[in-house]
């Protein structure tokens, strides 16, 4: 195996672990918004998510 090919190949592996890394990233935000979506309650969450939608729709009224 020539050099280039080898180098290739690691290349290709690296960027796929950096791919894998971000998605377990994400995974770990998303776990932690809902874990605090529950400790603060739902209600709290459903109170932003009105606000937002009350906010947009006065902006075509």
């Amino acid at each position: 195996m020539n050099a280039a090919r080898l180098a290739a190949i690691r290349f290709r592996n690296a960027r796929g672990q950096t791919m894998t890394e971000y998605a377990l990233l994400l995974v770990a935000v998303a776990l932690t918004g809902y874990g605090l979506a529950a400790t603060v309650g739902y209600n709290f969450v459903d109170n932003a998510i009105t606000d937002v939608f009350q906010r947009v729709s006065a902006l075509f009224q």
